[in-house]
């Protein structure tokens, strides 16, 4: 008998006890919006702040709503705008070019290589098109960060490090989201540390910072933050600069605020788990591995792999089989967007231009959550049906 996976890819771990509680008392207080706190008080939203810079060793850190807030936030408080490029990675999520498009500028797309990274000989080609690089660690994945920065310092480009899927993460000890201007995080349930939807944005600039603040929605009571810059920097600042409100409360604050002293404990364990699956995956014959890089410190909570060069039916078969043994796999070179997934070319508000290498990569790119909720021999397991199913339709005429 075939074995069958019955664990759910969407099924997050629980809230833990001292979130819940910390929430709760949030919620008997009544004060749930960021600026109401009562005389002497800090409240849960500055606080998490002030605890999230620490963790990444940035300056400042602001808390939004969404992750894709904080992209569409950073760009803005760059002065990027209408018809300005942008350049990005065309292997992404649809935040990331909707974040471009929704301040009236443009994406100009780099391509991926087969380490799933932003390919740098692209990003160098294309270097005097734009000022700016929204750089995407797609699916926790980081390239050569040195390399990309001499890049970038040498085009006079400014860096927004898009780091939803890398918190947690770094480049030869430098926490990912510390080395552009920017840094961008999702606290999405998907994500690393889980509020349902929520963000951040970090920064060492104290004028990037300070029109960060004012366009989340601060209005005059920026001195309530406790991980911004000085109230005097905000006077260049506050005439200027548009409210575009996207602050994040004190309900979710709570929550993430005990999280975020457990996330090195969970990096530990997506990794074990990630470790698991990429063993059980090796040599399968027609499936690459995708290797991490020297000098990566990722966080495996989402594998993927390559069917390089396959027929777009062998794909789907290898879908089709694995769904029916209880393994949810994501295919990003789909004809259709489905889901979360999606790539360049179906983001027609954001023109492109084919790319055949990354094409080739995208084809063949299949994905799959790890979520914490999944056991090491759960992880076991789904390295065998894949292999399986990768090895039977690879034989088959």
């Amino acid at each position: 008998m075939q074995e069958v996976f019955t664990g759910s890819f969407t099924q997050q771990e629980p809230i833990p006890e001292d979130a819940i509680a910390a929430a709760v008392a949030v919620m008997r207080g009544g004060r749930l919006h960021r600026y109401n706190v009562a005389e002497g008080e800090a409240g849960e939203v500055a606080l998490l702040e002030q605890e999230f810079a620490a963790f990444t060793g940035a300056k400042y850190a602001l808390a939004v709503a969404s992750g894709g807030y904080a992209l569409g936030c950073a760009l803005r408080a760059l002065g990027v705008g209408h018809g300005d490029a942008v350049l990005t990675n065309a292997f992404t999520l649809a935040p990331v070019p909707g974040a471009i498009a929704a301040v009236g500028a443009v994406p100009v797309y780099v391509g991926v290589t087969e380490g799933l990274v932003i390919d740098l000989d692209d990003l160098e080609a294309k270097a005097d098109r734009a000022d700016v690089l929204m750089l995407s660690h797609m699916r926790g994945h980081l390239c050569d960060m040195d390399r990309l920065m001499a890049i970038c310092d040498a085009h006079g480009i400014q860096v927004v490090e898009d780091c939803a899927h890398t918190m947690g993460a770094d480049w030869r000890g430098v926490p990912s989201g510390r080395h552009g201007v920017i840094g961008c995080y999702s606290t999405q349930t998907y994500k690393h540390i889980n509020s349902g939807e929520g963000g951040f944005l970090i920064c060492d600039d104290a004028d990037v910072m300070a029109r960060a603040v004012m366009l989340s929605g601060s209005y005059m009571l920026y001195d309530r933050h406790l991980a911004a810059p000085a109230p005097e920097v905000f006077e260049a600042v506050k005439y200027d600069t548009p409210n575009v409100s996207g602050r994040m409360d004190h309900l979710r604050a709570a929550i993430l605020r005990v999280q975020l002293r457990s996330l090195p404990d969970q990096v530990a364990e997506w990794n074990a788990r990630y470790r698991v699956v990429e063993a059980g995956l090796r040599d399968t014959a027609g499936l690459t591995v995708v290797e991490r890089a020297d000098g990566e410190g990722y966080v495996g909570s989402s594998i993927q792999f390559l069917l390089l060069d396959w027929p777009p039916e062998k794909v789907q078969s290898v879908l089709t089989r694995c769904a029916a043994r209880g393994v949810e796999l994501k295919w990003f070179g789909g004809a259709e967007p489905a889901g979360f997934t999606s790539r360049y070319d179906s983001w027609r508000y954001a023109p492109s231009t084919a790319m055949p290498a990354t094409d080739r990569i995208l084809a063949g790119l299949l994905d799959m959550r790890l979520p914490l909720t999944f056991s090491l021999d759960d992880c076991a397991l789904l390295a065998r049906i894949i292999r399986a199913e990768v090895a039977a339709v690879y034989q088959s005429a």
